[in-house]
């Protein structure tokens, strides 16, 4: 059965106003928050950098049955793959066994300004397939003693197990990420701007590595951005944290203001028009409804932003979460293909 996501950005919002969206999400009926973990926003005037992990723990106590994910952090630089895999033992036993553990290659906004290198995505890549085995490892309980190429441990062990199974999630927009998640992590994040592209480029390539490994599909995360407007002026009002993300050169900025530099020389509509803008709940049906009758997603997650941020959790709760979970049970699934 699908279950869906409420999106918080600690790009957005301040980490205490985040926890306060956690518990309205749980109370509008979603089944899960995804939360973002970065070091800098996207843009230096309208934006905000809370610690994901601190505001997580908070959102444990907060709330009693949602699930928490993050969406996503990346164990390669700024925090060893141990050190991750010790947050989400923590986490989950903070949330009662609530914690999925969502990962990524990053972006040089959230390394460069603490001087870490951001190489290429190969190097990124090669990273992450030795982080995922030593946090996978951690998270099952074994005392690792691990030599690669770019990390290593000596014994290293989580005395703060978690309660449960962690899965990992890892987030993937093109098949060497989906190859990757598919063989070596339990679920993959994407992000979906046409269900099509992502069909090919990811769910495709992701279940058939996953066969070829002998694995079940992965876990299918699937989110799309939105912004509840009435009019074009306040969409773009509601985005202005956000316009940053769609500026050229996004994964290579280390500044914030440079990046709302580069968004406020572009015209107002390029940038508008790579968001779904929405005006009522049937919009916000008629965005999300492909990520479940064309995608098959195991998760949708709404991924949206307004003048009333507030007002839209319950929007959605009251309006709009109902009708997803009617054409969740009443659409037939798209056919994944299966280990061997």
């Amino acid at each position: 059965m699908t279950r869906f996501a409420y999106f918080c950005g600690h790009e957005q919002f301040q980490p205490e106003r985040l926890v306060e969206h956690a518990r309205l999400a749980e109370a509008a009926g979603f089944d899960m928050v995804v939360i973002s973990e970065h070091f800098h926003p996207w843009v230096d005037d309208h934006a905000a950098s809370g610690f994901a992990y601190a505001t997580i723990a908070a959102m444990a106590l907060a709330t009693d049955r949602i699930e928490l994910t993050t969406g996503v952090t990346t164990p390669l630089f700024r925090f060893h793959p141990g050190v991750v895999a010790q947050a989400a033992a923590t986490l989950d036993r903070l949330s009662g066994g609530r914690f999925n553990l969502g990962v990524g290659t990053g972006e040089n906004l959230n390394e460069g300004p603490l001087g870490y290198p951001f190489p290429r995505y190969a190097e990124r890549a090669a990273r992450m397939s030795e982080a995922l085995e030593i946090m996978r490892r951690l998270l099952d309980g074994e005392k690792l003693t691990y030599e690669g190429t770019w990390y290593r441990t000596d014994r290293a062990k989580l005395y703060s197990p978690p309660v449960g199974p962690v899965p990992i999630w890892m987030a993937a927009g093109g098949p060497k990420s989906a190859t990757l998640a598919a063989r070596k992590a339990q679920g993959i994040i994407t992000s979906v701007k046409e269900p099509e592209a992502t069909i090919e480029r990811v769910v495709e390539p992701a279940e058939a590595a996953a066969a070829e490994a002998d694995r079940p599909p992965p876990t299918l995360v699937a989110t799309r951005w939105s912004v509840f407007a009435r009019d074009e002026d306040e969409a773009w009002e509601a985005l202005l944290p956000w316009r940053g993300l769609r500026a050229p050169g996004r994964l290579e900025a280390v500044d914030p203001e440079e990046l709302r530099r580069r968004a406020d020389a572009m015209p107002r509509d390029e940038i508008l028009s790579r968001y779904s803008l929405v005006a009522t709940p049937d919009d916000y049906v008629a965005v999300y409804r492909p990520l479940i009758t064309e995608i098959g997603a195991d998760v949708v997650t709404i991924q949206t932003t307004s003048t009333d941020q507030e007002a839209t959790i319950e929007l959605l709760g009251a309006e709009v979460l109902p009708r997803l979970r009617e054409i969740a049970e009443e659409v037939k699934p798209r056919p994944r293909r299966s280990a061997r």
